[in-house]
């Protein structure tokens, strides 16, 4: 009887705990897949909590980039809005300068405006990624290692303006 007691004591809390649901819960939490290496630099990793879904008409993935990677020249057919949860992020639209996005900081791009983002050289970045699924996004060029590489010294460079 003594055992009978402790063994329901001990088994009462996992059988509470494995409840079954009728929700689908996901985690943003989760870190993803590792990304194949096409269109960036370094090591990404990637969560897709909302896809296809034709009914909000939005995606949301979050992206963890390992420090010193980046992602190529790309633009998007929507609106994407970036909200940074971790870390901190390089940020750049063509024809401006790079700035540094730090957690808490939330940036709208444009439709059809061409960009790109990563972690920065010294740290990882975690952002979660709002965008419209109609269209792919489109890459249009390679950001060489080398150009990457001149960021820090570019944002000293706009510090002294």
């Amino acid at each position: 009887m003594k055992y009978s007691i402790l063994t329901l004591i001990f088994f009462a809390p996992l059988f509470i705990a494995a409840q079954s649901s009728d929700y689908k819960v996901s985690s943003y939490k989760t870190e993803g897949t590792k990304a194949p290496n096409t269109h960036y630099i370094g090591e990404a990793w990637l969560n897709p909590l909302i896809h296809d879904d034709e009914e909000l008409g939005y995606n949301i993935t979050k992206a963890t980039f390992k420090a010193n990677s980046t992602l190529d020249w790309h633009k998007h057919g929507s609106v994407q809005v970036l909200v940074i949860v971790d870390g901190k992020a390089y940020y750049q639209e063509k024809g401006k300068k790079p700035i540094v996005l730090k957690e808490g900081d939330v940036i709208r791009c444009e439709k059809e405006t061409e960009h790109w983002h990563s972690s920065t050289k010294e740290c990882d970045v975690t952002f979660l990624a709002f965008y419209s699924g109609e269209k792919p996004t489109e890459w249009t060029e390679v950001l060489t290692q080398e150009y990457y590489d001149q960021v820090p010294k570019m944002l000293e460079t706009n510090s002294q303006n």
